[in-house]
């Protein structure tokens, strides 16, 4: 039986471009999960993969045009924005770079014996070492960013893990291009190209969960598909850790007196958010709590003005559009259910953004409105209005775990009079990012940057974005007992390496 054809298809037309790839049969994955295994011992030298890091973004850089083109045929994002995301990517890989040289990540502590303790110590000495072969699952709204060159594979590289990328179907031209490119800048530095698999394939991404030597694995993507691989992970003979963010409301408390002082800057910033990009970012606002007074009306009528002059877009893939259109219209016929302005097909290959409303007491308590609980892929955001702060608090006790909360909160509550702290209080245990005053799109790559959140936003406490992404690819181990001519070289007396390091309980250069 012939392998099946992987092709790339415009998304603006629904036609396929060209034959990338064929699917990768389990003797392929196989292959290449050993090639990626064997490459291992070529990242230990932290010199060297720093630099690796360093030239990858160099020449993606230097392929920009070439790459965002086939970006743009793949995925309708536009130049503008795929340029952007690909500048954040090679940022990332450099600020990686950055993380590996100064070796902080390896968490050195060395305790000398104390037989005066009580038990006594002996000599120990801890650090972090890399877990092995990663498989990085891409996703499809960032080609760049989550996919072949993004944070999962450039924090996982920065711990010393070779990876195997399972390409996304959106985009396969582009992952091609792109693992072409970060083989070239492996090979500058000694480093085998197989330290970068890429697999095509439903069958070869279950096959790579599965494989004896992937000693760990993330994703960025559907529920239903993570939570697949997820189960998959953890019924292996050996189980591994799943890191995946699989969906997110991202819910947006308004308080009546932030409604009341700038409900049209409100409602103005809202429509921005939740249709950018077409409403495809994982951190969209997709459900808000808006007070049901006056105030609230004026954000609501705010809201439909700036959405009502937002053009239809073209959605990632055909499959996609066909999921929104079809979940806005179960949406939009549940009783009490309003649409200001209509979303759904904007013709053949596009889509028109709009927004819902409800009256939040029927998302209060469990029924057949809980659908709108759930994430929409695409531009809408249901505006859910309360009648007091009880009912908005009953029902963010109802939701799920999330990336991200917001809270739009008036000069007087964000100076710590009323009610601010209270929210923020019971947003906390819902996400992993809690936005005041803004909008959650746009997820800055920072060291104290945090993107993930409780079940299901994410499969662990992790983040995928930031330096301490770095931490999921990573074990502690500790020696005792080991004489010092036999330790790693992090681990002696002497600190040859100069690393940060806990030294007898003092933190120290």
């Amino acid at each position: 039986m012939a392998a099946a054809p992987v092709w790339s298809v415009d998304p603006r037309t629904g036609k396929q471009r060209e034959q990338v790839a064929v699917e990768a049969t389990a003797q392929e994955v196989d292959e290449t999960v050993r090639a990626a295994h064997a490459a291992r011992g070529a990242l230990l030298d932290r010199t060297a993969r720093a630099a690796f890091l360093r030239t990858a973004a160099d020449l993606l850089e230097g392929a920009k045009d070439h790459l965002v083109e086939a970006a743009d045929a793949e995925t309708a994002l536009g130049p503008v924005r795929l340029t952007g995301e690909l500048t954040r990517t090679c940022y990332q890989l450099r600020a990686f770079g950055d993380i590996v040289d100064e070796g902080a990540f390896l968490d050195v502590v060395i305790n000398h014996p104390d037989d005066t303790a009580t038990p006594p110590i002996p000599d120990l000495r801890r650090y972090k070492v890399p877990l092995g072969v990663v498989a990085v699952y891409s996703a499809s709204n960032f080609p760049f960013a989550f996919s072949v060159a993004g944070g999962d594979t450039a924090s996982a590289l920065a711990a010393g893990c070779p990876v195997v990328v399972k390409a996304h179907p959106d985009h396969p031209a582009l992952s091609e291009l792109v693992a072409a490119v970060l083989r070239r800048a492996a090979g500058r530095h000694g480093i085998p190209a197989g330290v970068v698999g890429l697999v095509h394939g439903f069958d070869a991404g279950v096959e790579l969960v599965r494989h004896p030597l992937v000693a760990a694995a993330g994703f960025t993507g559907s529920v239903r598909g993570g939570r697949a691989l997820f189960d998959a992970a953890a019924a292996r003979p050996v189980p591994i850790p799943f890191h995946g963010e699989l969906g997110s409301l991202n819910p947006v408390v308004v308080t009546e007196a932030a409604a009341a002082e700038r409900a049209e800057a409100i409602g103005a910033g809202l429509a921005g958010s939740m249709t950018l990009g077409v409403g495809q970012f994982c951190v969209k606002p997709g459900l808000v709590l808006a007070p049901a007074s006056a105030a609230g009306d004026r954000l609501v009528k705010s809201l439909t003005d700036a959405v009502s002059n937002t053009d239809a877009g073209v959605l990632l893939d055909h499959r996609m559009r066909d999921n929104f259109v079809a979940g806005v219209a179960e949406r939009a016929g549940l009783p009490g259910v309003e649409a200001p302005v209509t979303p759904g097909a904007g013709g053949e290959h596009t889509v028109s953004p709009g927004f819902l409303t409800v009256p939040a007491q029927k998302l209060a308590t469990a029924g057949e409105h809980d659908l709108l609980l759930e994430e929409c892929f695409g531009p809408l955001t249901v505006i859910a209005r309360y009648e007091d702060e009880s009912e908005a608090g009953a029902v963010l006790a109802r939701l799920p775990g999330n990336l991200t909360a917001t809270v739009q909160l008036s000069a007087e509550e964000a100076a710590g009079q009323g009610r601010g702290a209270e929210i923020l209080a019971e947003l906390t245990p819902l996400a992993g990012r809690v936005v005041v005053n803004g909008w959650p799109t746009g997820v800055a790559v920072a060291p104290a940057q945090h993107h993930g959140g409780p079940y299901p936003a994410t499969t662990s406490t992790s983040t995928s974005v930031g330096g301490t992404a770095i931490e999921r690819w990573l074990r502690p181990v500790a020696y005792q007992g080991a004489p010092e001519a036999l330790l790693p070289a992090e681990l002696r007396d002497d600190n040859p390496l100069d690393l940060p390091r806990r030294f007898n309980g003092r933190l120290e250069r």
